[in-house]
């Protein structure tokens, strides 16, 4: 077996293409995308009346706060409501 130090590592990185812009962009937007949820879920642990209407449609909720309801969004919300 070869010793692979930390500059071949870098070397073999440096050897790659660039991540597709549209991988870049949804880099991008996670932190603002969790910062909503976030706020989404806090929102709806603190009322449960508003909690109620955002689980009765919770594509349509997730659409108000300016999210797409994406099933993944979607499921990760609706698991953050259940605990």
């Amino acid at each position: 077996m070869t010793d692979i130090t930390a500059t071949d590592v870098a070397n073999l990185i440096g050897e790659l293409a660039p991540a597709p812009a549209a991988w870049v962009e949804a880099a991008q937007s996670l932190p603002a995308l969790r910062a909503s949820l976030d706020e989404l879920v806090e929102l709806c642990r603190s009322d449960l009346k508003v909690r109620a209407r955002t689980l009765e449609d919770l594509e349509r909720a997730l659409g108000d706060a300016g999210v797409a309801p994406e099933p993944h969004v979607v499921r990760y919300v609706r698991l953050s409501l259940e605990r």
